[in-house]
């Protein structure tokens, strides 16, 4: 089989992609490893910046859609000491810039935009190789194989795409979180969702400390982030999901109940997140008929922009394409050229973020520096 342009990944960035060049009248194929669009849950709040990814939606041509997934208040954030003290308490005034929306709701979007048959589900990558002269092969784990004369990898973190550009693999990071949620909050879990307030939480300390969410239906999703190697959370057996809440509680010992709550008492089993990155400013010489988007270009550490990021990518690379339709190479190097930048600045900005948020001066130095960006 034949393809003219295969995305395989079907995330926000190569849905965009794919929006995109529908858009310019361009047809592609997205290959995507999960069996349906509800196989897993799709992580939970984002913040949409009006610097990339609103302008990725606008390019999308799904900005009213977008505008209806708005989750009013969600912009407002809360800074907290250890002991539950309140340091930053701002509203949302609608002003942000950052409107917050579901992860998944978002997705749905962009998926219902495309043509009937545009993803192909349960497609996991196997194999890609060159068949030279810029055309690839791309095998997936039934047998079946599909050539193209345009890969582009928007297969995350892990890219089964990235090694025909790159030998570079994500590497640890030397942070993780545990992802808990606590459900119908404001009834059920009342301390700990005024602790949270009606946005964003981030109530921090050297190494460590709680990133939560209020989302859709009370819900509050919580980031336990600690600063451990890989080998101390292995030790943790998180099919024991009691044993492993307590080994986790147990490093906020002394902080405030309303916070470790977010901890003991989760409603789902705790679940591991290891954090790995790219090296910053990633890249790679121009290889005939095949480019990269999102994490499988650049994973970092999260801080906001990778949602975004992989959006952006994703249109300005179907802008492109549709500005040189005869002249894929022109295009690909375009887009890369901008992109290699790009997305370096948001890896270092990214790397001070979590300096600033959990360095030895964690809390205070967040605090600073909200104070001088608001």
């Amino acid at each position: 089989m034949t393809t003219p342009v295969a995305i395989i990944g079907a995330g926000l960035g190569g849905l965009t992609l794919a929006r995109v060049l529908h858009v310019h009248g361009i047809p592609a194929t997205v290959y995507e490893a999960e069996a349906s669009p509800t196989a897993r849950a799709q992580g939970g709040m984002l913040d949409i910046h009006d610097y990339n990814g609103q302008l990725a939606l606008e390019a999308a041509g799904l900005m009213d859609e977008f505008r209806g997934l708005i989750l009013d208040g969600r912009q407002s954030m809360r800074i907290l000491d250890r002991d539950g003290t309140v340091l930053v308490d701002t509203p949302d005034d609608g002003t942000g810039g950052r409107p917050e929306v579901q992860r998944g709701e978002l997705r749905q979007i962009l998926l219902d935009s495309l043509p009937v048959g545009t993803v192909r589900w349960g497609h996991k990558v196997s194999i890609t190789r060159s068949l030279g002269e810029g055309r690839h092969e791309v095998t997936f784990a039934d047998g079946s194989s599909v050539a193209t004369s345009l890969l582009i990898g928007a297969d995350g973190a892990w890219s089964r795409v990235r090694p025909l550009l790159s030998a570079a693999t994500p590497e640890y990071t030397g942070m993780s979180f545990v992802e808990t949620y606590l459900f119908d909050a404001d009834t059920r879990h009342p301390a700990s969702a005024k602790a949270a307030g009606g946005g964003s939480l981030f109530a921090l300390a050297p190494g460590k400390g709680f990133l939560g969410h209020r989302e859709r239906g009370g819900t509050l999703h919580t980031y336990v982030m600690l600063d451990r190697s890989q080998e101390w959370f292995a030790a943790i057996d998180f099919t024991d999901s009691t044993a492993a809440t307590a080994r986790i509680a147990a490093e906020f010992d002394g902080w405030a109940p309303e916070l470790t709550a977010l901890i003991t008492d989760g409603d789902t089993a705790p679940v591991l997140r290891l954090l790995n990155a790219l090296p910053v400013g990633h890249r790679w010489d121009r290889v005939p008929g095949v480019t990269l988007l999102g994490d499988a270009a650049h994973v970092s550490a999260p801080n906001g922009e990778g949602a975004n990021l992989a959006m952006y990518d994703g249109a300005e690379l179907g802008k492109a394409l549709a500005a040189h339709p005869d002249d894929i190479e022109t295009a690909l190097a375009e887009y890369e050229q901008a992109m290699f930048p790009r997305s370096a600045e948001a890896a270092t900005e990214g790397d001070d973020l979590y300096e600033v948020m959990f360095g030895d001066n964690a809390p205070h130095s967040l605090v600073t520096a909200f104070g001088e960006h608001p």
